[in-house]
């Protein structure tokens, strides 16, 4: 640990400088030689740098979900390519690149405050061996030796020896019984953390290996932390107990008004934001209308928990509009109740026997208006022959032809129906 701290010692100073700085002002409040004086200094170096990484924790939290909405074609290109791992890797960055994720974007925030840790494991080692360091001089190291935090100096260990913890002014009972309890608390915030990450803020319906490499992951890391704990400082436990404790309530923060789409934390948010809609007709902020404008903008891709909150404003008589603001609409009501306007229903489809019979029925019906129409040239057969005096004189010739209206010559068996072609002269008759 020694070696991989000297690594960072280019910046030890201004590490050191900013602990001084915080420690000048606690140091009035305190005393310059408490612990409470040391301890808070660390704790406000913690949060200085979290509030820093800030932008990158955002990028954390982008990048995780993006991870977990790519987990099922990140699967599909496995199983595709499961025999060409060269193939598989080029799809893999062409899908990173497609969609702008960047896997290691979920380790920023640990890999960028490295550095301050391992320097500030480098400065309380540099006083628990009784040396300078950065702009730390000789009575500011008198006083951070003289520093305890409950009963345990600030640069004592675990695994230190009862002759070293004497030199510090402790005993090495209270040194471990203070350094196993900072441990246990920095291992169960850890497991605490990444706890609710998995059960509230992950999309419950989406079952990939990534969520079983994060559930892996929850329960390794805090044994690798307690192992590792035993060999820091008491002020490094200080550090990195903040440091779990900061990351414990952003994610809280985030999960409570960022959730995933589809994870559980989403239901209980929008079950919040419909209660808060519902009472007052109105969406009140714009970044609640932000998300009711997301939610709009979905249509039929919505999960499971934004279609109840769609069902849920209708029942209230709300609709969401393309805006993120809602209105007041009756329609929404009957739809949300089982639709007042009942669906058109098509007509069933009928047997041929009862389109026929019902053609037939049609027919009859309509008999008697064909009646009168076929009367009107019997009418004239019976008027005078004056009438009849154009058919010059043939009467028997026009007896002979057949009345107009009348039906047709019915074609003989095996013969087609309709007007026959005639043969041709050579043809046999």
């Amino acid at each position: 640990m020694d070696t991989i701290a000297g690594l960072f010692s280019f910046i030890t100073t201004p590490v050191s400088w900013v602990i001084v700085q915080f420690h000048s002002i606690y140091g009035a409040i305190f005393g310059p030689d408490t612990g409470w004086a040391w301890g808070l200094s660390i704790v406000s170096l913690v949060i200085l740098i979290r509030i820093c990484l800030i932008p990158l924790f955002v990028k954390q939290i982008k990048s995780t979900r993006n991870m977990q909405a790519l987990q099922p074609k990140m699967k599909a290109i496995q199983e595709r390519y499961k025999n060409d791992k060269q193939r598989q890797s080029e799809e893999m960055m062409k899908l990173y690149k497609e969609t702008g994720t960047n896997p290691l974007s979920s380790c920023l925030p640990i890999l960028a405050q490295s550095p301050f840790f391992f320097a500030l494991y480098h400065v309380l080692s540099k006083i628990a061996s009784n040396d300078t360091i950065g702009v730390i001089n000789e009575s500011l190291l008198q006083s951070a030796q003289k520093a305890h935090i409950f009963g345990a100096p600030l640069a004592a260990k675990f695994t230190d020896s009862p002759e070293k913890v004497e030199a510090l002014n402790a005993s090495l009972t209270d040194v471990r019984i203070v350094t196993a309890i900072m441990i246990v608390m920095m291992s169960a915030s850890q497991f605490y953390t990444q706890r609710q990450l998995m059960q509230k803020n992950v999309d419950l319906t989406v079952k990939t290996p990534y969520m079983q490499q994060q559930k892996m992951l929850m329960y390794i890391f805090p044994v690798i932390f307690a192992v590792m704990g035993i060999n820091f400082p008491v002020g490094v436990l200080v550090y990195w107990l903040t440091t779990n404790v900061w990351t414990m309530g952003q994610q809280m923060f985030v999960i409570n008004q960022n959730p995933t789409p589809g994870s559980k934390a989403q239901d209980y948010y929008l079950q919040r934001l419909l209660k808060g809609v519902t009472v007052h007709s109105e969406v009140r902020s714009r970044r609640k209308r932000n998300v009711v404008q997301a939610i709009v903008a979905k249509g039929p891709d919505r999960n499971e928990n934004e279609r109840r909150f769609i069902t849920g404003l209708a029942k209230a008589g709300l609709a969401a509009q393309p805006d993120g603001t809602v209105v007041k609409s009756d329609v929404a009501v009957a739809e949300a109740e089982g639709g007042a306007t009942p669906k058109r229903q098509q007509p069933k489809r009928q047997t041929k026997a009862k389109r026929q019979s019902g053609s037939a029925q049609q027919a009859a019906a309509k008999s008697p208006e064909d009646g009168d129409s076929v009367s009107k040239p019997s009418l004239q057969k019976d008027e005078p022959a004056g009438g009849t005096s154009q058919a010059g004189g043939s009467g028997g010739d026009a007896k002979s032809k057949p009345a107009s209206g009348s039906a047709r010559q019915q074609p003989k068996s095996g013969q087609r129906k309709g007007q026959q072609r005639p043969k041709h002269p050579s043809s046999k008759k």
